[in-house]
């Protein structure tokens, strides 16, 4: 029998969310995750995954899969640290290295797992983090797993973050302090001010932390913000995703060799949690060798992005002040923003509602992430829905 504890918490708060337009329904995507999907039997134009590149179902990632499960089977077998260490790992994070501009790197089973694993395993109760106030979920979660003291930073401002680091540091409270940032904010789009925060490290002595999940695949030909502004020799940590524009699932930690050594025997979810799938190394390989090769499909993406964008724009739209493909349409109300968001989806457009608390109340908006395998009579036809439905509902 359940706790009548339990049923009573988990009946109001669900009844709670429902009521106020923030109960998010998961929809099952039936087959592939591409530039359109079939949903209930439908086919709609895909404009929520983080597919950037279109290799999630690319047929070259997807041959040297199948290669990887008839040569080394479909898991690892173990933990990192014990023998679950494949040729196939050590070869993903050499190319890592290499991608990144790096001295070595360290692969994880996501990006949530890296900020849970490298946070923590540098950071303790003695010392301080600086971070931008709209950092990721995971970020918040390795902050506060780390018990370090968490200095919240306006975002993107470099006046309140040289403050706040010049207190932490002259306080003379903390043996070490961070600062750690998105380089890509997935909810607006816009670009750490990685410079500045550099240049405010140097002064003040910080670790530098860049949390890269959106900007690797996207910026400085597909390596990422850091090396957009050929920062790789002087950021700490680069942390990123195999699971984005990378197109397969994963995590990874770019750095010092020093660090990467420390993080091995350190970081938890490295020492016990079994690693990646040999196709999933092999595939994330694959991809990287394919972005160091060619940034054909990175300038694919951001010539439908800019498409998109003018497009949305031109029919009066607030798309806010993306500096990257990621789209949001912001309407403000949750209910109006679910309720554009269902009706985008009935009309054959897949473009998921964004409302608290993943975003600030008010500020409800559906995102649109345009891909590289996306073609322009997709985004014509994406365009000319939204331009219907925000005739519909009196937004343009």
């Amino acid at each position: 029998m359940s706790s009548k504890a339990l049923e009573q918490f988990l009946d109001e708060n669900i009844e709670d969310l429902k009521s106020r337009g923030l109960y998010n329904e998961i929809d099952i995507v039936e087959g592939a995750n591409g530039p359109t999907i079939q949903i209930g039997g439908r086919e709609l134009i895909n404009l929520s995954s983080n597919n950037y590149l279109g290799l999630a179902t690319n047929n070259t990632l997807k041959q040297v899969a199948n290669e990887a499960v008839a040569s080394h089977g479909v898991g690892a077998g173990a933990v990192r640290t014990i023998n679950g260490t494949l040729d196939l790992h050590k070869e993903l994070e050499r190319k890592i290295a290499a991608f990144k501009g790096t001295e070595a790197a360290i692969s994880y089973q996501s990006g949530f797992n890296c900020n849970m694993a490298a946070i923590s395993a540098v950071m303790d109760r003695n010392d301080a983090i600086l971070s931008d106030e709209l950092n990721h979920a995971s970020i918040i979660d390795g902050c506060r797993l780390s018990k370090a003291k968490i200095i919240r930073v306006n975002h993107s401002d470099m006046d309140d973050l040289r403050k706040k680091a010049k207190e932490a540091v002259e306080s003379g409270q903390y043996n070490k302090v961070m600062v750690i940032t998105d380089g890509v904010f997935s909810m607006d789009g816009d670009i750490a001010k990685l410079p500045e925060i550099v240049e405010i490290a140097e002064e003040f002595d910080l670790i530098t932390y860049v949390d890269d999940a959106h900007g690797s695949g996207v910026l400085g030909n597909g390596a990422g913000t850091v090396k957009h502004f050929g920062l790789q020799d002087k950021v700490d940590f680069q942390i990123g995703t195999l699971s984005k524009a990378i197109g397969v699932v994963g995590g990874y930690v770019a750095g010092k060799k020093n660090l990467i050594d420390w993080l091995k025997v350190a970081s938890r979810p490295f020492l016990f949690s079994t690693a990646v799938t040999p196709a999933d190394a092999a595939a994330s390989a694959k991809a990287i060798d394919m972005l160091m090769e060619s940034n054909e499909l990175v300038q694919l993406l951001w010539e439908n992005a800019d498409y998109l964008k003018a497009g949305l724009k031109d029919k009066g739209f607030d798309i806010g002040n993306s500096e990257t493909p990621i789209t949001p349409v912001i309407i403000g109300d949750e209910q109006l923003t679910q309720k554009f968001s269902k009706r985008l989806f009935e009309s054959g457009v897949y473009a998921k509602s964004i409302v608290f608390p993943t975003v600030p109340r008010g500020t409800g908006r559906v995102r649109n992430m345009p891909t590289a395998a996306h073609t322009k009579e997709m985004l014509d036809q994406a365009i000319a829905t939204y331009e219907k439905i925000g005739k519909e509902m009196g937004m343009i």
